[in-house]
């Protein structure tokens, strides 16, 4: 562990109830696999006042659906078809959340995603620049490692660029290795994930779980079970889906995070962010662990020192994926 986790307040595992400010969020690809239980959650989420639904079909049925849900937030649902629609849903939005793109198939990795949804997450951040340029991004759609790239470089070239407000979610990855680990410690326990958002470049830290003992063979089972825990869903669903009901929990989740620091709670979290932590190897973006406030990302912690041996070798064989994602997502702005 390291020295200022036990100060903190980790994120919720259960979504906020409490009196609400106003917080406007707006989800891009509302009405899809992950857009609509995302969008339920957050409508049930009390933080929320005002939440803007849009997509390029079905949106207003969506928004009709989850606004018969008894909390007193507003929701409002905009299609491609509607006039202004998009810089409708975007107009004085709080946070955005994107999970806008097409799902993994059996076979494909996230990096195969990247013809489609590079295109899709450039033209959506495209319209935040212009319309909530002080908005906080939080990009599901996959490859993420290569996403949040983009819309940095969208933002750089607008003008508006503040690394602050720019994440990748990776809180699946933390949602999947605490339930697999609740399953050994009959409890459920946070697990810090680090490094990006895709295979070999998802590092759970199991050596920074108080009690916690494996051997090696069941740390290499569990590491390989977070890392491709996806391909796990995308089997199980059999070409009909990927991971859309735990990824909705995992992205309301940091949702509530952001919303809980912009009430003036210390929250600490872990996301995919512009960071100057591997500068030296000529690496931009990683996913650790962030302070939380009001702009964003208030400070950004090192990791820990006392990971493992195995655990640092993890981080150097992820570095080089990393970078190619890095340079493959910049480059397609560029």
């Amino acid at each position: 562990m390291f020295a200022t986790r036990n100060s903190l307040k980790l994120a919720a595992r259960s979504f906020s109830t409490a009196t609400p400010q106003q917080s406007k969020v707006a989800v891009l690809g509302a009405a899809g696999g992950i857009g609509q239980p995302l969008s339920l959650l957050l409508k049930a989420n009390a933080r929320v006042t005002k939440l803007s639904l849009y997509d390029i079909h079905n949106t207003p049925g969506v928004a009709a659906d989850v606004g018969h849900i008894n909390t007193l937030s507003e929701v409002t649902g905009y299609s491609a078809k509607d006039q202004d629609g998009l810089k409708k849903a975007l107009e004085g939005a709080e946070l955005v959340v994107i999970p806008a793109g097409v799902p993994r198939k059996p076979g494909m990795t996230r990096d195969d995603l990247f013809n489609t949804n590079a295109g899709i997450v450039r033209d959506l951040a495209q319209a935040c620049a212009e319309v909530c340029p002080k908005a906080k991004l939080l990009i599901i759609s996959n490859p993420v490692n290569s996403t949040v790239p983009i819309a940095s470089e969208v933002f750089k070239k607008a003008g508006v660029y503040d690394a602050k407000k720019i994440f990748g979610v990776t809180s699946l990855d933390l949602v999947r290795a605490s339930r697999f680990i609740g399953d050994k410690m009959g409890k459920i326990v946070d697990v810090p994930v680090v490094g990006g958002h895709a295979g070999i470049t998802i590092i759970p830290l199991f050596s920074q779980v108080k009690g916690l003992t494996l051997s090696n063979e069941e740390r290499d089972a569990l590491t390989h079970r977070v890392q491709f825990g996806g391909d796990e869903v995308v089997q199980a669903k059999d070409g009909l889906g990927s991971a859309t009901l735990s990824m909705a929990y995992a992205g309301a989740r940091f949702a509530d995070s952001l919303l809980r620091a912009s009430s003036g709670e210390d929250v600490l979290e872990w996301a995919f962010i512009r960071s100057d932590l591997f500068k030296k190897e000529g690496l931009e973006y990683f996913s650790t662990y962030v302070k939380l406030d009001k702009d964003g990302v208030k400070e950004i912690l090192p990791l820990p020192e006392s990971i493992s041996e195995y655990e640092r070798e993890l981080v150097q064989k992820a570095i080089p994926e990393l970078k190619k994602s890095e340079t493959k997502g910049a480059s397609f702005v560029a």
